[in-house]
């Protein structure tokens, strides 16, 4: 068993089994990515249960799809990509808090509002699974997975304004959470401060 899981470890002779639809070989690439493609599907989605559904989709696609991988840039790559565009179309298809939420005023807001550098990064991400669908959408796509607002605009068909509103809004009320934590926290310190 350990010369085949061995044999499996470089991405080029993965594929090639994964091409042969190898089960051991599906399983391996599963083992490897998907607490990654959970965490990316939780990001856009919210709900752990629809983003499970979601990234076992995904994994799905990538088998069926392997074909379609050309070898140019890594395979964990080219999985987070159908990954995204999976969550995307499960965001597509509960259009109705997206529209709302994307379509609200479209001005221009310039990017440059950035959050707390020491904030933990579990206490950021539950705060960006809050936000809006929208606004969360967009903020995961800029902000985690480098797209431009170009590319954006083009993924959900909204305008490139749009797209840099939504990231206004999303990063003001990322904001928001991040100055009530610091109160709280400084009240508490505070707090113990005095009780000493």
């Amino acid at each position: 068993m350990g010369r085949i899981l061995a044999f499996f470890n470089q991405d080029k002779h993965l594929v090639s089994a994964l091409r042969q639809g190898n089960a051991k070989a599906q399983r391996q690439v599963y083992d490897r990515y998907a607490p990654n493609m959970l965490s990316i599907c939780v990001r856009y989605i919210g709900d752990r249960m629809q983003a499970e559904d979601v990234m076992i989709e995904g994994l799905t696609k990538v088998f069926s799809k392997i074909d379609q991988f050309n070898g140019e840039g890594s395979l964990e790559g080219w999985i987070r990509r159908i990954i995204v565009n999976e969550a995307l179309g499960y965001l597509r298809k509960q259009k109705r808090g997206m529209e709302e939420s994307l379509h609200l005023n479209a001005e221009y807001y310039a990017d440059g509002v950035a959050a707390d550098a020491d904030m933990e990064a579990e206490s950021l991400l539950s705060f960006i699974q809050e936000l809006p669908t929208g606004y969360r959408t967009v903020f995961n796509l800029y902000a985690i997975e480098g797209y431009s607002h170009k590319e954006i605009s083009e993924l959900l068909d909204i305008s490139e304004s749009t797209s840099k509103s939504q990231l206004h809004r999303a990063r003001q009320l990322l904001q928001k959470r991040l100055s009530i934590l610091d109160q709280e926290m400084y009240k508490l310190t505070n707090h113990d401060k005095a009780s000493d």
